[in-house]
């Protein structure tokens, strides 16, 4: 799975509620709101810096046409300049 946009990642994680804002705060603390070159063009410098953080994709199993992830684990989506629409790609090998 591969995000298409330079202000989003993807990651495989719960979707617990409480551990999504655990993230946000987490991204938060590492990547501040301001002081970056970038913000002149657009203003959004630290949600680029903060999708390099999550990365943008994810390889994932997938068996009997099903993803093959463990109990607790969801695909997420992590919209960092948002919320937009968005695209990701899904791409099957072998």
């Amino acid at each position: 799975m591969f995000v298409r946009h330079t202000t989003a990642g993807i990651t495989v994680n719960e979707a617990e509620p409480r551990l999504l804002g655990d993230l946000g705060d987490a991204l938060g603390d590492l990547v501040p709101d301001a002081g970056w070159d970038h913000d002149e063009l657009d203003g959004n410098a630290d949600a680029h810096v903060r999708a390099m953080v999550v990365g943008a994709s994810e390889t994932i199993p997938v068996r009997d046409g099903d993803l093959d992830v463990g109990t607790w684990q969801s695909v997420l989506l992590v919209d960092c300049d948002g919320p937009r629409e968005r695209a990701v790609d899904v791409v099957v090998n072998g």
